[in-house]
């Protein structure tokens, strides 16, 4: 069954280390600005998180022969981690107060949502159900969205701190 999955994460593990590329390119060309302001250091911390956490997922999930249960040990260290990193970090972003671009309940939740879903997606694999791999499959499209959204708002609130 994990072999019909190879394609899949050969896409979203080669597109988010892209992406992670991309957005520490950007974090080293603002990094006064981003290292000034609390929000958007969370945001590019936890856009890498994000990413990272995919990529990794993705190759962990590309290891020949291992069994689901094992796959499943590997994504619930990998997805708790990422996930108290996840909230932790837009938690400080939104105590900072120094930039309210797109830190709303909706995105935290959204996000929250994408992690546990892969924290879920986890537990499945390691009772020994397939539909773990579906669960985390539609959970990494989803938590591209925020992460890729979430890019986003780093660069406009990056252009709103250059044009003060």
């Amino acid at each position: 069954m994990p072999e019909q999955w190879n394609n899949f994460f050969l896409m979203v593990g080669g597109g988010a280390a892209a992406l992670a590329g991309l957005i520490f390119v950007a974090m080293s060309i603002n990094h006064v600005i981003i290292i000034q302001n609390t929000t958007h250091k969370n945001r590019a911390t936890n856009m890498l998180i994000g990413f990272t956490a995919v990529f990794m997922a993705s190759g962990f999930a590309l290891i020949g022969n291992q069994y689901l249960e094992v796959l499943g040990v590997e994504w619930l260290i990998l997805w708790l981690i990422a996930t108290v990193l996840f909230i932790s970090g837009y938690v400080r972003a939104i105590r900072s107060g120094m930039s309210s671009i797109g830190l709303n309940p909706l995105r935290l939740a959204g996000g929250t949502i994408c992690y546990v879903a892969e924290v879920i997606g986890a537990i499945f694999l390691i009772l020994g159900y397939s539909v773990g791999l579906y669960i985390a499959a539609i959970a990494i499209i989803i938590l591209f969205a925020f992460l890729i959204s979430g890019a986003w708002l780093l660069m406009i609130g990056i252009y709103e701190d250059r044009a003060k």
